[in-house]
């Protein structure tokens, strides 16, 4: 979360969060009753589609966040201009803006989002949740950092993408005991083919999402011309988590770790 500091009589009870994530982590912690809108792209649970949505991203519209009266608005940095920031205050709207790009950075919005409703027990306990899935795969980890791993983060279609160090894809992968393939880019960072067929990742993870129509991503990966060379393609070492279990920044990450940890050992 940045450094803007806000205050709340009580705890919110009209909550507009645009961010899958916050809405993620506003359900975990028992609060889902106070949404009053969410972000389109926000789809879990499922029940959180029963909740008008707004468009955001890129393509934020404030009007129709001020036209559900909500007291609070939870909103991602790279989403946010000075002049939305205002124009939400003018109208009443407190602002909060979330940064998580580690699993740190993570507790702290559970932490947060929390407070602001009156959710701090729940909160810590969807912490210590994901802090004993953690511990039990780090402890049940055999690997040495040898074998290496490949998130593709977008598909080959939309131009590759991968997660570097400072990235909680990366902290997970070390958790593994797995050396990230691309431990040398910082955050996230565009990549290409020859990159990733130089490097020969022992497993490849795609987020790829996938709704039926077509070669699957798994299947996409495995026919790109050349890729036939790499490890994790010759071996069929390759997992799709296509449901965001890994994708977001939320209690779901202890999810998206287990699975991982289930494929690689």
């Amino acid at each position: 979360m940045t450094g803007r500091e806000i205050t709340l009589e009580e705890p919110a009870t009209r909550i507009v969060a645009l961010t899958a994530s916050d809405c993620e982590i506003i359900y975990a912690i028992g609060a889902g009753d106070a949404l009053v809108g969410r972000g389109e792209y926000c789809d879990y649970p499922a029940e959180v589609l029963d909740v008008p949505s707004v468009q955001s991203g890129n393509e934020t519209n404030i009007e129709q966040i001020i036209a559900l009266e909500p007291r609070l608005l939870l909103m991602s940095t790279m989403a946010q201009t000075e002049e939305q920031v205002a124009a939400l205050e003018a109208a009443g709207v407190k602002v909060v803006v979330s940064d998580a790009h580690d699993i740190a950075g993570v507790y702290t919005a559970i932490e947060l989002i929390g407070k602001l409703m009156g959710k701090e027990a729940e909160a810590a306990a969807v912490i210590d949740r994901m802090k004993t899935t953690f511990d039990e795969i780090a402890a049940g980890a055999a690997g040495d950092g040898s074998k290496t791993v490949y998130f593709e983060v977008s598909p080959l279609e939309y131009g590759l993408w991968t997660a570097g160090t400072g990235t909680f894809m990366n902290e997970i992968c070390e958790m593994l005991g797995l050396k990230n393939a691309f431990a040398d880019v910082t955050g996230w960072g565009e990549i290409s083919e020859e990159q990733v067929l130089q490097r020969n990742p022992d497993y490849i993870v795609t987020v790829s999402m996938y709704w039926g129509d077509g070669p699957s991503p798994v299947e996409e990966i495995m026919s790109r011309d050349g890729w036939d060379s790499i490890t994790a393609v010759r071996n069929g070492d390759i997992l799709n988590l296509r449901n965001n279990e890994l994708s977001r920044p939320g209690p779901r990450l202890a999810d998206g770790a287990q699975l991982m940890f289930d494929f690689v050992y």
